[in-house]
């Protein structure tokens, strides 16, 4: 359904370090600049950009929008956790944990308020 996601950052620089050791983390590359100066990231399909805004105003984060990154198990959730607080990110709402669903779950802010959350896929439930 989607393409891309596009964020925006007041400073490109700080953010290439963030999302290079949140990525790298759950086993992505770093990030590469465009022509047009903005961040690309691509892993398994998936493409987030990081961009100052074009109209020039400064970026803000999307108040009540969250980011979702597939991880492949618990152990990358909390590497990209650990990454993320490392280079500037905010920890958020409950620490790493399980869902219901069985989904290995965490958040963090970027160091531009963005809300991210790296979890595993629900495990699947079987009916008796």
């Amino acid at each position: 359904m989607f393409t891309h996601v596009m964020i925006g950052s007041n400073d490109l620089e700080r953010a290439r370090a963030f999302y290079d050791a949140t990525f790298a983390a759950l086993g992505g590359r770093p990030g590469r600049m465009d022509a047009r100066g903005r961040l690309i990231y691509t892993h398994d399909g998936g493409r987030l950009m990081v961009t100052t805004p074009i109209d020039g105003q400064p970026a803000t984060a999307a108040n009540g929008g969250t980011i979702g990154i597939a991880a492949a198990s618990r152990d990358h959730v909390l590497a990209w956790h650990a990454a993320g607080t490392a280079h500037g990110g905010i920890a958020i709402e409950s620490p790493p944990a399980e869902r219901p669903n069985g989904a290995f779950v965490a958040y963090l802010r970027d160091p531009d308020g963005n809300k991210l959350t790296a979890r595993t896929a629900p495990r699947a439930h079987v009916q008796a």
